[in-house]
């Protein structure tokens, strides 16, 4: 046996611990001491929202009035230059949108545009027409019809 051979004993040394290096050690912050005052007490921990006394963020942002936008309606919208695919026909509603690809859903109605212009006479029955697009239309020789649903009956368009 010779003095470099020597070796204290299992479990006799314990390495010291490191304390206060950080909170991702697993032991920064109270270093192992534990909590102090409320972080002592049973139950203790402070309300969703608490900001040490400070008038939390819920409160200094102002509230938001109601919206309407659940009662609003929705329109398809269709431009005339779209109007031109469907030159063959002499009458095109809102169906015949859908069914030739114009239009993916009716919606709660379809409103006609005036971007393009329209080449051919045809009766267009629609909820919507804007100004221009009626003009155009009955320039082309054509008619605009309105379609009342039930929604556009019951709250302004």
């Amino acid at each position: 046996m010779k003095l470099t051979d020597l070796k204290p004993a299992k479990g006799s040394r314990k390495k010291r611990k490191n304390l206060g290096r950080g909170r991702s050690s697993g032991l920064g912050n109270t270093c192992g001491r534990g909590d102090n005052g409320q972080g002592q007490r049973s139950g203790g921990g402070m309300r969703r929202g608490f900001e040490g006394g400070q008038t939390p963020l819920y409160r200094r942002l102002p509230k938001f009035q109601t919206n309407e936008r659940a009662n609003r309606l929705t329109f398809a919208i269709v431009n005339l230059k779209q109007l031109n695919k469907l030159s063959g026909e002499k009458e095109i509603t809102p169906e015949l949108l859908k069914e030739k690809g114009i239009i993916l859903s009716i919606k709660d109605g379809v409103r006609v545009l005036s971007k393009g212009e329209i080449k051919f006479a045809v009766t267009i029955k629609a909820s919507h027409f804007s100004e221009e697009a009626k003009k155009k239309i009955e320039a082309a020789g054509g008619k605009c019809e309105l379609l009342v649903t039930q929604k556009s009956r019951s709250s302004k368009i």
